[in-house]
């Protein structure tokens, strides 16, 4: 198949339009008119991820995280960024990237999901349509009332991540949670607004994570790739659904740090 034909699809189903203003995504890297049989997808096109998709044989790459965020004046060996662009044009490989548009009309729900929201809603509107409203993260019910250490525990479990930090005095109960994958501090307003008792987020700072404590909210960081690698997982099923022809390979579900604790 072609790659507009993919591509073409997948605008339908995740519209560009819907990224934030500050985004770059779509076809960043290649020709629309190559034919493609074999997707890698990953959370970021670095330069270990790209070599996995070299290897892996695939003609058109995938990710959540655009590799070009802002305008490029020069395109050279002389920077991680421009060895990539050189290295998937070289090897003819496409490069498309959705990434808000994909927390919006995805990864939103599909934390959710994880985390077995009840009674969910919008944390942040971004769009109102026919059919109800879009935007950024959720807040619902959790399963069950936990203490915020369990609930620690629980979003470890869910993401399957080798730790959290927990911002809140751990044995206070929380029963509604916010979610919003990647760096959601920003999104703070709302949480508050909604009534959450917790924030499951990830790119927590110091004084954000203990200013919300002293208004109350508990914050779970599960980090930036802990709640957002599920990108890879999904849109393989999302793909393979819709185009079981397509080979479709996902890169090494490997976190950027290691965490050295006290013995």
């Amino acid at each position: 198949m072609k790659v507009n034909e993919l591509t073409a699809w997948l605008e339908n189903q995740y519209p560009g339009r819907m990224a934030e203003d500050w985004d770059n995504v779509g076809l960043l890297v290649g020709d629309d008119s190559a034919e493609v049989s074999h997707v890698f997808l990953a959370l970021d096109l670095t330069e270990q991820t790209l070599e996995e998709a070299l290897e892996a044989g695939a003609d058109m790459v995938i990710t959540h995280h655009p590799m070009i965020f802002h305008g490029m004046k020069k395109i050279n060996n002389h920077d991680f960024t421009g060895r990539k662009v050189l290295t998937l044009i070289r090897r003819g490989i496409q490069y498309y990237a959705m990434h808000t548009n994909y927390d919006i009309l995805g990864m939103a729900e599909l934390s959710a999901d994880y985390l077995k929201l009840k009674d969910r809603q919008v944390l942040t509107v971004t769009e109102e349509t026919g059919s109800g409203q879009e935007g950024l993260g959720r807040v619902g019910v959790l399963p069950r009332r936990m203490t915020l250490r369990e609930c620690g525990e629980f979003v470890k479990d869910a993401f399957a991540l080798p730790d959290v930090r927990i911002y809140g005095d751990p044995d206070m109960p929380v029963e509604k949670a916010a979610v919003c994958t990647g760096s959601g501090k920003s999104l703070l307003g709302d949480v508050f607004a909604k009534g959450a008792q917790v924030y499951i987020t990830g790119d927590v700072d110091y004084h954000t994570g203990i200013d919300a404590v002293a208004q109350g909210l508990a914050i779970i960081d599960a980090g930036h790739y802990g709640t957002e690698y599920i990108f890879m997982d999904a849109m393989k099923k999302t793909l393979s659904a819709r185009y079981p022809e397509l080979k479709i390979s996902c890169a090494k579900i490997r976190a950027p740090y290691t965490v050295l604790c006290q013995e």
